[in-house]
């Protein structure tokens, strides 16, 4: 009967957050709330709660001060050679920005720390997904593949773990296990850049101000007259400060199909269909340098029609349009950027992988230039930088070496940040409340997830689940339990923390595999290959950092995540398997 209640709360909670019926903290509360009282266990709902968030606590605490402290380390400043680094490397290529993130996010991911390399990643990233149009769930979906396939470090936790349960050196769990995770790894950067190609004929080649690319695609003859309103081609609204400074190249541009250079005032054009348009519309013409992306006449440039913007077609019920902004700009100017002169948030939502994400007012270049984070705010400290810098490592550094618990250091990482920085107390006081935002959304489903956890442990769902699976294993399989062990992690470590799997499950498997002939170091190596697809369940603090910061809905990351980080864990046993290290 609890086997039965266990992977039914499961299934209906990954049901209703997908289908996005419920928000993921009422459903993390409400549904186990409910089981629990179909399992006839109601009357201790509270002593589970209880006992769940005493051990989340600690959690919670560390991301709140970690939250706090690489948002002050971001207003300040330290990650901007970062970022600049990135946009050189990226030159508003959309496949260079997508296989940048999985790169980012492996290199930040030795830290050990989820929670970090999510904060750091989508920092630097971010501003130039928005800039660029590209899909949010793109980001988060290789940032946590990346983060969970160098999770596996011998001080990430999963290997410590399994060291500690089976009585094995970690050593000698990781260091053989390298080359399978570097298949891993590398499969993740193949995905990385095959996403990226996708999204480049999505939303097509992009070239910086300046770069050779952009002055091969500027056309030779002087800068054309402004175009005059008539009644069937209205005035344009001024390019939106998100994609002024950007330009289409000739690297994946199309002629007209008379073979017109694009621009010409004789070029022809046909009507673009879409799912959204009526008869009572009229067609769009093709874009001019890519025809996979009409232009809208609202949005062509006065001047040049090379950087009028793309037509954004999407449906309705997944990305809703923005209200309408009050006075005469009307609808036409808000395209894009949103309305003038007020400050846009972006849509608290993922988009799908095809779909264009709304833009953010908050992304801008004066003058048209490309950049991610302002370089002019007034929150930067350049003076402090090695101050900042050293703070972090000496930070990152305790951590590894576990000098002090995590939420010890980052709250005194935290607390010594704002006072160096900010030495007057309206300072910190607004640096505080600029991140308060993350915090509460990321310590309040951290505490959410406290009653899942809580009540899966409490009424010992979670036990039996793991005895019906391993019970359910033939017996022909004796003599592969590491694959079993291995091909179990997946579901195992999606559906429970790591806690509960490495100490609850993995001596049972062990146990199983001894009888056979299988040693405990082949069950703890298979046991780390589901990591990948851990980083992304609803069980795990840090990926709620990682969409919250990056303001897509936990379902829409998990329909999309799930897939690939469940592929690029089978890779790593499937390579486990070849080179004969499980």
């Amino acid at each position: 009967m609890l086997t039965f209640l266990g992977f039914a709360m499961i299934a209906t909670f990954l049901v209703l957050i997908m289908m996005k019926k419920m928000s993921p903290i009422a459903a993390l509360v409400l549904i186990p709330a409910l089981f629990c009282v179909f399992a006839g266990q109601g009357a201790h709902l509270g002593d589970f709660v209880i006992d769940g968030v005493g051990k989340l606590a600690p959690t919670a605490a560390m991301l709140m001060f970690a939250i706090v402290y690489f948002g002050v380390m971001i207003d300040v400043g330290l990650f901007d050679p970062v970022v600049r680094g990135i946009l050189r490397f990226c030159k508003a290529d959309p496949m260079r920005v997508v296989v940048g993130t999985a790169v980012l996010a492996a290199i930040v991911s030795l830290d050990g720390d989820g929670s970090t390399t999510f904060m750091i990643t989508v920092s630097a990233m971010y501003p130039l997904y928005k800039r660029l149009g590209l899909s949010l769930v793109v980001m988060t979906g290789v940032a946590a593949t990346a983060n969970g396939v160098m999770n596996t470090l011998p001080w990430g936790g999963p290997t410590a773990r399994a060291a500690t349960a089976l009585k094995v050196d970690a050593a000698d769990i990781f260091v053989p296990m390298i080359p399978a995770l570097a298949a891993g790894l590398l499969f993740v950067f193949v995905l990385a850049y095959v996403l990226g190609l996708k999204e480049r004929r999505r939303v097509g080649l992009l070239s910086l101000p300046g770069t050779e690319a952009a002055l091969a695609a500027t056309p030779s003859a002087p800068a054309a007259a402004p175009v005059l309103a008539t009644p069937s081609a209205p005035a344009a609204p001024p390019v939106p400060p998100e994609t002024s400074g950007l330009r289409k190249t000739p690297a994946l541009s199309a002629t007209s199909g008379s073979g017109i250079p694009a621009g010409s005032p004789t070029s022809g054009t046909s009507p673009a269909p879409a799912a959204s348009m009526t008869s009572a519309q009229p067609a769009m013409p093709e874009h001019p340098l890519n025809p996979e992306h009409p232009l809208n006449p609202e949005h062509q440039h006065p001047l040049n029609p090379e950087r009028s913007e793309p037509a954004r077609h999407s449906e309705p019920e997944e990305h809703p349009e923005p209200a309408a902004c009050p006075g005469p700009a009307g609808p036409a100017a808000q395209a894009g950027a949103g309305c003038a002169g007020a400050r846009i948030e972006p849509q608290a939502h993922a988009h799908a992988a095809g779909g264009a994400p709304q833009a953010d007012a908050e992304v801008h270049a004066p003058g048209g230039g490309f950049q991610g984070l302002d370089p002019q705010r007034a929150t930067l400290r350049p003076r402090l930088y090695w101050f900042n810098a050293g703070l972090t490592v000496a930070l990152l550094t305790a951590m590894i070496m576990e000098l002090l618990p995590i939420p010890v250091l980052f709250l005194l990482g935290a607390a010594l940040a704002l006072t160096v920085n900010f030495p007057h107390m309206p300072d910190q006081k607004a640096r505080i409340a600029a991140h308060a935002d993350n915090v509460l959304n990321v310590t309040g489903m951290v505490f959410a997830a406290a009653v899942f956890t809580g009540v899966l442990s409490g009424t010992g769902m979670v036990k039996h689940m793991a005895d019906w699976l391993v019970g359910a294993v033939p017996e022909g399989m004796g003599p592969h339990m590491a694959l079993v062990t291995g091909l179990l992690s997946l579901p195992l470590t999606y559906f429970m923390s790591n806690d509960g799997f490495y100490f609850g499950v993995l001596p049972v498997l062990a146990e199983a595999g001894a009888a056979r002939g299988v040693s405990p170091l082949q069950i703890a190596r298979a046991s780390i290959a589901g990591q990948a697809l851990h980083m992304s369940s609803p069980l795990v603090p840090a990926v709620y950092v990682l969409v919250g910061m990056a303001k897509v809905e936990f379902g829409d990351h998990t329909r999309f995540t799930v897939k690939w980080a469940a592929l690029t864990s089978l890779v790593v046993l499937g390579a486990g398997m070849l080179f004969g290290i499980i």
